[in-house]
């Protein structure tokens, strides 16, 4: 079926009491999981690649928007809801770009932006967005950083100033920082609930919560009772695809040959190893948030 509209399915989830998970993908292996683990749980599901990832200062060049963007021709064959997002972006011309390539769905990043700044990148995005009916999704507060290397502290989500922001931009949806923690490896955060249903009696469109890795399955489903429609992971995913990863690898060495540990698709091929790894963690994030099951046969999505 054609990519599926947020504006659709995640009022739906709002009603139902579930969440629609973003697994968030680096490669092919990872997007076929994604779509086969929705399909198989008859799920509704969000796919898509970081914007910020692909432009990461640390890579030699910025990524080829357009090599993500062509998967989008056979998320359209599959057989569940599938909306197609760039995440976290703070570049208007990867947006653009990600909007003219058939994303159907963006999130600006407000990471390093004061709120003034970061107010004008979203009004820009909603402006050449809305008219294409692309779903816009953007954050106030911000999420701490669990992982080693990042010093950075967070700021909870103000739910006046939530209000007024989106009231002003238009947006679709809020990212809200109440206690998440982005790239958490180890452990699991403290959320505080009190602040969502504050938030939630401020905000009249849906909730998201990034760093869902960050969170217990006991409170993801508090949160979602309490409203939050959208619910991201990442790091659990790659997590679980780099341990299949390195089993699988243990098992080559020369004079093998590499074929049957990359490429032919058999039982010691490491890309299968990777993609069937990332599809387990996204069933089980699909149960987690409720959303098994929630595809009717009669489905048909809003364009």
């Amino acid at each position: 079926m054609p990519l599926a509209s947020l504006t659709a399915l995640l009022p739906e989830a709002l009603r139902e009491g579930y969440a629609v998970p973003y697994a968030e993908s680096w490669n092919l292996e990872s997007l076929e999981a994604v779509i086969d683990a929705a399909e198989e749980s008859h799920s509704p599901i969000i796919a898509g690649f970081n914007g910020g990832f692909l432009r990461h200062s640390t890579r030699q060049k910025p990524e080829n928007l357009a090599y993500y963007a062509y998967f989008r021709k056979a998320l359209d064959l599959a057989k569940v809801p599938v909306a197609f997002i760039l995440n976290e972006s703070d570049d208007l011309g990867q947006i653009r770009a990600a909007l003219e390539l058939g994303f159907n769905a963006v999130m600006p990043e407000n990471e390093g932006l004061e709120v003034e700044e970061y107010r004008a990148l979203v009004k820009a995005v909603v402006r050449i967005a809305k008219p294409r009916g692309v779903w816009v999704e953007a954050q106030i507060g911000l999420l701490p950083a669990g992982h080693a290397n990042h010093n950075g502290s967070g700021s909870m989500t103000d739910p006046d100033l939530a209000a007024e922001f989106v009231e002003d931009t238009g947006i679709d949806a809020l990212a809200i920082s109440i206690g998440n923690v982005h790239i958490l490896t180890e452990g699991k955060a403290t959320v505080d609930l009190e602040a969502v249903r504050r938030i939630r009696e401020k905000v009249s469109v849906p909730l998201v919560v990034h760093g869902g890795t960050s969170l217990t399955a006991e409170s993801l489903r508090e949160m979602i009772a309490l409203g939050v429609a959208k619910v991201n992971f990442g790091t659990v995913l790659k997590q679980a695809y780099l341990e299949a990863l390195r089993k699988s690898l243990a098992k080559y060495h020369s004079p093998l040959s590499p074929h049957e540990f990359l490429g032919k698709g058999g039982p010691q091929d490491i890309m299968i190893a990777g993609r069937e790894a990332v599809k387990r963690e996204v069933l089980r994030l699909i149960e987690i948030c409720r959303a098994k099951g929630r595809v009717q046969h009669d489905f048909v999505p809003a364009i």
